[in-house]
């Protein structure tokens, strides 16, 4: 019986990186016409930023599922390329970025993980410093969003202009990332590749 060939994940990294762009820019929508409506509601009816809502709400949905999709791939890959095994198992690797509270910081160490494992000398220098200034960007819109929000600020032009280029960083840097980690995979992959099984050796079969 062979031994199939770990592969990095390019096709559903590309996917990733393509709703994960679709969000941010749908958020940006979003968030502009619910402050129009909200401070001229004559002239932006309530179902126009009901669709932009619902809109973006289900372009992120879609974005969050193929970025776990496809961190999931790239975490067993790294399983394969680490010689030690990653911290905490599978299953809560994704279920971290879905609770609440334990999403604004367990996930970052998840990644930074990864990408230690993924390649020689990866999540030191430039790469950790991606993923932290992607960090940031992603908890301090949600942050000021939240807090905006508890505050009554939800139509101030300043906190919008704010929390939408935190957005849109968040955005562009997560891009970056699934490109880095799937692009380190690739070329790991390529010098690491498990030995063949009985099956795959001519002189057995």
């Amino acid at each position: 019986m062979s031994t199939p060939i770990a592969k990095a994940p390019w096709p559903i990294a590309r996917s990733a990186q393509a709703t994960v762009a679709a969000a941010a820019l749908a958020e940006v929508c979003r968030a502009v016409t619910v402050r129009a409506h909200r401070l001229h509601p004559q002239d932006t009816s309530l179902s126009a930023s009901g669709r932009a809502s619902m809109v973006s709400t289900y372009v992120m949905t879609v974005a969050a599922v193929l970025f776990l999709v496809w961190f999931s791939r790239c975490r067993r890959n790294a399983q394969l390329l680490s010689p030690e095994p990653l911290p905490g198992s599978a299953p809560w690797a994704v279920a971290s970025w879905l609770v609440p509270v334990v999403n604004l910081w367990v996930p970052r160490g998840l990644v930074l993980d990864l990408h230690r494992a993924s390649g020689p000398g990866a999540a030191e220098g430039r790469d950790g410093v991606l993923v932290n200034v992607w960090w940031a960007a992603w908890v301090g819109r949600a942050v000021l969003v939240t807090a905006g929000t508890q505050l009554g600020q939800g139509t101030s032009l300043v906190l919008l202009l704010v929390a939408e280029a935190l957005n849109l960083a968040a955005g562009a840097l997560a891009i970056a990332v699934i490109q880095r980690v799937t692009a380190q995979q690739a070329a790991a992959l390529t010098t690491k590749l498990p030995l063949p099984g009985a099956a795959d050796l001519p002189h057995l079969a």
